[in-house]
């Protein structure tokens, strides 16, 4: 077991700048850390983060939503276990795969994302990251709860306080209190909303989501509004850094870029190949359910394990050349990127495996072939160059591009 003083604490600005070396020190010499200030044992290798997310041995729990997520969303399904979970996720996720994916919400995605576009196109000019990346994901999901999308900043503010709250790694009091507020602001603005939908359902997801029924249990209000919650928070910041990331990385690498322009059927390619260089959640944490051995020493039961998706995501055990992003890696099944057999960790694994993973890829697909499509000569702004923000979720806070506009 090793203590916090021989590696880059995760809390210091010099690993804000930039954790990827610390992580590799992290694997090579402390793979189970200590963590005073986070009361957590920091797990950064590939094969024990898999086996924290996989939970084949029922080893981990996710009570740790009961202090880290609740507060800001109510109970979500993260939180739930055994027939509890299972009948919630049943009850949401088939508008997130198959045929209410293609038939609904595909058109919804391919609007909005045309609409930001429409916006920039005949400039020249467009910063990816305000323009397009952090309104794409958000107004889908507005558009798909039939909500009202003039509602956007609102929703913006709720979900970047919910993220912050996620992220208080130092215990911030003003970022727990703005955390709190958005619960009580977001119940206000959407139990009325779901109230309304039970007398009167349209055919959006929110109406799905209250008419729901699996073995005799629907969800409730408050069900719903959790449910909600978490689905603005997590489909909003995670793909609108998954977004910017893929054009990030592939600005930074011409020649992949170039062949993704000219073969968009590599487009899920280069979204897998972020999510492992680049993920837009680097941490997620589970609670011990029994004492458990995992590389570099013993976590005792009841206790918060922080799992470094950021870190196990390079390990050098798992990837060649971990650090290079390469869509053409051969140690990356693009085929099974989106679904629970990930060999990324990015959207976890098992039974918690995130459930909007193929909207996600919708998104991706979509949104980047309208890019491409809009920007055929995209390249960032001159002297321009992005750098990633944030320990908890991570991504380019800014992408200023410049492109010749399509005539005709």
């Amino acid at each position: 077991m090793s203590t916090a003083q021989q590696v880059p604490d995760i809390l210091s600005p010099e690993f804000a700048a930039d954790p990827y070396p610390a992580y590799r020190v992290m694997r090579e010499t402390a793979p189970l850390l200590w963590h005073e200030a986070t009361k957590s044992y920091v797990v950064s290798r590939y094969e024990d983060v898999e086996r924290v997310f996989k939970d084949k041995a029922g080893e981990f729990t996710t009570d740790n939503y009961a202090w880290q997520l609740e507060p800001v969303h109510g109970k979500t399904i993260l939180q739930m276990s055994g027939r509890e979970h299972a009948v919630r996720r049943a009850l949401v996720a088939p508008a997130f795969r198959g045929s209410d994916l293609e038939q609904k919400f595909l058109p919804v995605i391919e609007r909005n994302s045309r609409e930001l576009i429409d916006a920039f196109r005949h400039k020249g000019s467009a910063d990816l990251v305000d323009d397009f990346a952090t309104r794409f994901p958000v107004n889908v999901i507005a558009d798909m709860l039939g909500l009202d999308k003039a509602d956007h900043p609102r929703f913006h503010r709720w979900y970047t306080a919910v993220i912050a709250f996620l992220g208080n790694l130092a215990g911030d009091p003003e970022v727990t209190a703005a955390g709190e507020r958005t619960r009580v602001e977001f119940a206000e603005y959407m139990l009325p909303i779901i109230r309304e939908r039970r007398e009167n359902p349209g055919d959006d997801l929110l109406s799905a989501l209250c008419s729901a029924e699996v073995d005799g249990v629907r969800m409730s209000d408050e069900d719903v509004k959790a449910f909600c919650s978490l689905l603005l928070a997590a489909g909003g910041e995670t793909t609108d850094k998954a977004i910017a990331g893929i054009f990030a990385n592939l600005l930074a690498h011409p020649d992949q870029l170039a062949a993704v322009r000219a073969d968009r059927s590599l487009i899920p390619r280069a979204f897998a190949e972020t999510l492992r260089h680049t993920p837009p959640v680097h941490m997620i944490m589970r609670q011990s359910a029994t004492e458990v051995t995992l590389s570099g020493g013993t976590v005792p039961a009841g206790a918060t394990v922080t799992c470094l998706i950021g870190a196990a995501n390079r390990d050098e055990r798992r990837y060649a050349d971990p650090d290079r992003f390469d869509i053409f890696r051969e140690d990356l099944a693009t085929t099974k990127a989106f679904s629970a057999a990930a060999d990324h960790l990015a959207f976890a694994l098992g039974r918690h495996f995130c459930v909007g993973a193929l909207l996600a890829k919708a998104e991706v697909e979509i949104g980047m072939n309208q890019l491409l499509d809009a920007m055929p000569d995209v390249r960032l702004a001159d002297g321009f160059r992005p750098a990633e923000q944030g320990v908890f979720t991570r991504g380019v806070q800014s992408l200023p591009v410049r492109f010749t506009p399509v005539t005709g």
